[in-house]
């Protein structure tokens, strides 16, 4: 199995190149990250729709239709429409809840990160060589980065139809952890045909 091109953190990548603030890990005791009742909508705002977005991106990638038409471009339809699917206002809704935010507020917020998000994935899954497998292996290498800063309040996993993205256990940290994650992130490689 290829590795990706580079090794970058996604959600760090994401949140320095759109200039937002620095995000929290997420604490796996409570599930929620430590600071919550400190940050600003705007500070929550961010750490709602970047691991959300990328958590819908990861699941996008699963499928070959989802990684064709990331390298194909996309196409006139907004990347929220293809990431969620039917599902899109529900994702919305649930960020916009989390930040206390308007739901076209954190719809526009998000859709800007699905684009950064789509540039980052090419530009670290080979760029003009990219193929499906190797932006597959490029986003399985992310998961980890992407779940420690999912709030499980937002219960995307239940949305996304993978309820390992909500489990405690892919928040924690540590040599173990950290070794378990990487089994983990290799066998979620898989792909679904669609």
């Amino acid at each position: 199995m290829e590795t990706s091109v580079m090794s970058i953190h996604i959600v760090e990548e994401i949140q320095q190149r759109l200039g937002f603030p620095h995000l929290h890990k997420v604490d796996p005791n409570i599930q929620e990250t430590k600071e919550k009742s400190e940050l600003s909508h705007y500070d929550k705002l961010a750490q709602a729709s970047i691991p959300t977005v990328l958590a819908g991106l990861f699941s996008f990638t699963r499928t070959d239709k989802g990684t064709n038409y990331i390298l194909s471009g996309g196409g006139p339809a907004k990347w929220l429409d293809m990431i969620f699917g039917d599902k899109k206002s529900e994702a919305v809704e649930k960020v916009a809840h989390y930040a206390g935010v308007s739901k076209d507020d954190a719809a526009d917020n998000m859709e800007d990160i699905a684009e950064e998000a789509v540039a980052v994935i090419h530009e670290n899954s080979g760029a003009e060589k990219a193929t499906s497998d190797k932006m597959k292996n490029f986003m399985s290498d992310q998961r980890h980065h992407i779940l420690v800063y999912l709030p499980a309040a937002l219960q995307m996993g239940g949305l996304l139809g993978d309820s390992s993205l909500d489990d405690r256990t892919n928040k924690m940290e540590g040599p173990i952890s950290s070794f378990m994650h990487n089994i983990e992130d290799k066998f979620s490689g898989g792909s679904k045909k669609n």
